[in-house]
């Protein structure tokens, strides 16, 4: 089946932007400099309509700016953090966010009645106590992620009045805390009215939305923690391989 010829440009101009997105968010141009649009034209083989308007979507979604005389840039430099690193499940790289390079501020840090949704996931009864700890991760000053972890008993001892000067994993490492394994439900969400002004960004713009549940070496559950991230700060990096099943 033939393409209409307007939604033949529409599905050009998507998948150029696709592109061009990918590569932006990738740090893939020295000093985040575009190629100019006869570059993009010739490189790609599309028209200057297809290579504006590709270019016009990735200035509204705020990841480049086009300056008269100048030329395209990128305004955006996410971090790249591998999914392992993100679990908690391996040792930071050297550039890692997880190696020392975040800083939380603190909303609350209060033990609390385990609510009931919190409870079943934790395997405790509703309304055992447990810590609740909110924080804003930061980099640069920069909030990335805010994200409420509820601790059942005893890693809330623990967790309680140890320092908190970095990420959560050198949280739970200061405290003496070590996990087995790490579970992300991943989703998105548009940020709301408490969320944006949170994270400093408008109503509406699309967070990363993740639920995890950290377990312990016995594999019970000790933390639940609902995380919303700025999508267009972060990009999560996952790689398998067949011989790993082999």
């Amino acid at each position: 089946m033939r393409t209409a010829p307007g939604g033949q440009r529409a599905h050009d101009v998507r998948r150029l932007r696709d592109i061009l997105r990918a590569t932006v968010r990738g740090g893939g141009y020295e000093r985040g400099q575009l190629p100019s649009e006869i570059e993009l034209m010739t490189a790609y083989r599309v028209s200057r309509a297809t290579v504006r308007a590709a270019l016009a979507l990735l200035r509204t979604e705020g990841l480049i700016e086009r300056t008269q005389g100048i030329g395209t840039h990128a305004v955006l430099e996410p971090v790249t953090t591998s999914l392992p690193e993100a679990h908690g499940v391996m040792k930071p790289t050297m550039g890692s966010m997880f190696n020392h390079r975040m800083r939380p501020r603190e909303l609350d840090r209060s033990m609390v009645p385990a609510p009931g949704a919190i409870a079943e996931r934790l395997e405790i009864a509703p309304g055992t106590p447990c810590l609740r700890l909110e924080y804003l991760a930061l980099h640069e000053d920069e909030p990335l992620a805010l994200a409420t972890n509820y601790v059942r008993c005893p890693e809330a001892i623990a967790l309680r009045d140890t320092p908190f000067v970095s990420d959560w994993y050198q949280l739970l490492a200061d405290s003496g805390v070590a996990l087995s394994d790490s579970e992300f439900v991943i989703d998105c969400e548009p940020a709301d009215a408490p969320l944006a002004a949170a994270l400093g960004v408008r109503e509406g713009t699309p967070l990363i939305s993740m639920e995890q549940i950290i377990y312990d070496l016995g594999g019970r559950p000790f933390d639940v923690a609902f995380i919303h991230t700025r999508g267009e700060r972060f990009r999560f990096v996952s790689r398998a391989s067949s011989r790993e099943l082999r």
